[in-house]
């Protein structure tokens, strides 16, 4: 067969396809950005013509990470500080220390740099389940301005913490009657406001900073570098208002050659109503292309574990706090299921907790009952929480679910003693479980409320370890070949873009990891250290 056109051939020392009919190769050809043949030398001559790259030699070729649950806009949130509890690193390489106090958290935003003009002060990743003594007061970051408005974003991105000043602009005293307000035993507002409506206020009255944060092109290729430096060609930003001046966005960023990722934007069903959100999903597709895939659209369902916005099921919280939130009134959330289903959306469903789990997978029974639809592929997002026989719910509803694995590590020792205790936190992220059921399964980071790092996220369903090491609910661990396929083509199944990307077949988008080890050869401990040594997006390297 002679190929018409500039065939390009890349020979590794392996390249696992995730392609069950064909695992394992050495070479792959590609022709126009796609694969044009997959195999060894042999089925290479058959084309004719061609270049042959030999730069991975030595190098290990998977297929381009995905990431099913993230958010764009982590490129962007680095201009503010990081106040975190662990060790971060940005886009630019550089570690960002944790904070293992509200002392420490305060002492730093002092001591951040800040513009002369500057009309606010913002930072983002505060995590106070791990941090000892009282929660943080408006008082704590009155110490940080007395005359800006201070305002932190939870890790969670569910929550946030505001100065005095903050609090005066967006109309908050004793007497406001909100759900979501803490206030302490004098009945005074504590601050610390918790749910979208609340930190609507503060991105309306105040600034727009952590979940509420305006993409931009700078920040967008900022977070370009931060997927290529581990592995990820395929992002999804799983918030999107998809407003015109955010399509303009996407479409500068992934119009440029340099740019080294495709991107998955959902329309978050939250900004907008039924009848409006349809509509402006069907106006999209037409501008959808092959570095932009426009189909899928968020619901949040509840909040958070860690941040006690999620919705349990009995017996609640470990420690006895309150029921969170649900984001999505109970009475309306079939409504908003079924215009969606019915219209052929694919639905992405945040659900932490196990009672908006129930509820969510309720719905979807009715919807799916009342107007069939093969194929959807709705998806529960984070799903931590599911017993046995919601799981097998989930599976007879052909439902899929993109497990919130990192969890075990960042906050699986707050699960034990906080949320779940050890009993309910042994089966949290139960990648195990829905394996067994035949459910499809990706796994995910949430960037940026933990590291963008599929190869981390890997780890974290392998290994199941907590930041201490201890090891939570060993019989849900699944195979790093699992956990690979899950970073993979499992992922790029939940967006139905697997016919595109996920595997090394022909026809698809030349779209590659490059490590540095392999990852079937070693040690699942070490997994999480594979170096990446960059990418390649439809036939293009970008070196790490």
């Amino acid at each position: 067969m002679t190929m018409q056109g500039d065939v390009q051939v890349f020979r590794a020392k392996r390249i696992i396809t995730m392609n069950p009919g064909q695992p394992f190769a050495t070479h792959v050809a590609v022709l126009g950005g796609k694969i044009l043949a997959v195999g060894g030398l042999e089925e290479m001559q058959a084309l004719g013509a061609y270049r042959l790259d030999e730069r991975f030699t030595e190098s290990v070729l998977l297929p381009g990470f995905v990431e099913g649950h993230c958010h764009l806009f982590e490129g962007g949130i680095w201009d503010d500080p990081y106040i975190g509890y662990f060790d971060r690193r940005g886009p630019d390489g550089a570690v960002s220390p944790g904070l293992k106090s509200i002392a420490a958290v305060v002492a730093h935003l002092r001591a951040a740099p800040h513009a002369a003009d500057a009309t606010s002060i913002s930072a983002w990743g505060f995590d106070p389940i791990y941090l000892p003594g009282r929660r943080m007061k408006a008082a704590d970051l009155d110490a940080v301005s007395d005359s800006l408005p201070v305002v932190i974003t939870h890790a969670s991105g569910h929550i946030m913490n505001v100065n005095s000043v903050a609090l005066r602009m967006i109309g908050i005293d004793r007497d406001t009657d909100l759900d979501g307000l803490l206030r302490d035993a004098d009945g005074e507002p504590t601050g610390e406001l918790l749910g979208f409506e609340l930190l609507g206020l503060v991105r309306d009255r105040v600034v727009a900073s952590g979940l509420s944060r305006k993409l931009d092109v700078r920040g967008l290729r900022r977070f370009g570098q931060l997927a290529l430096r581990v592995g990820v060609t395929t992002a999804t930003d799983l918030v999107s208002d998809m407003a015109d001046d955010t399509m303009a966005v996407y479409k500068a960023a992934t119009a440029a050659e340099d740019f080294p990722i495709r991107i998955a934007p959902a329309l978050a069903a939250r900004f907008y109503g039924i009848e409006e959100g349809l509509a402006r999903l069907g106006a999209l597709k037409a501008e959808a292309t092959d570095r932009l895939f426009i189909g899928t659209v968020k619901l949040h369902v509840d909040g958070s574990i860690q941040g006690f916005t999620a919705r349990l099921r009995w017996p609640g919280y470990h420690n006895g706090a309150p029921n969170g939130l649900w984001y999505i009134a109970p009475n309306e959330l079939g409504g908003i299921i079924e215009a969606y289903h019915r219209a052929g959306a694919t639905l992405h469903m945040h659900t932490n907790g196990d009672e908006a789990t129930e509820l969510t997978v309720e719905m979807l029974a009715r919807a799916i009952a009342a107007h069939p639809r093969p194929d959807h592929r709705h998806t529960l997002q984070h799903c931590q929480m599911p017993d046995q026989a919601l799981y097998r719910r989930i599976a007879a509803l052909g439902l899929c679910c993109n497990i919130f694995a990192n969890h075990i590590y960042y906050w699986g020792e707050a699960h034990i003693a906080e949320t779940m205790g050890l009993s309910r936190a042994q089966r949290m992220d139960a990648c195990g479980t829905v394996l067994r059921n035949n459910i499809p399964l990706a796994i995910h980071s949430d960037a940026p409320i933990t590291p963008l790092d599929p190869l981390f996220t890997a780890w974290c369903a392998v290994m199941r370890e907590t930041s201490t090491g201890r090891v939570l609910g060993p019989d849900e661990r699944i195979s790093v070949e699992q956990a690979l396929y899950a970073i993979t083509t499992g992922a790029a199944y939940t967006l139905k873009l697997d016919h595109l990307v996920g595997s090394i077949e022909v026809g698809k988008f030349a779209d590659f990891a490059v490590l540095g080890l392999d990852p079937l050869a070693m040690d699942p401990a070490g997994l999480k250290d594979v170096p990446v040594l960059g990418t390649i997006r439809g036939g293009a390297f970008f070196p790490a």
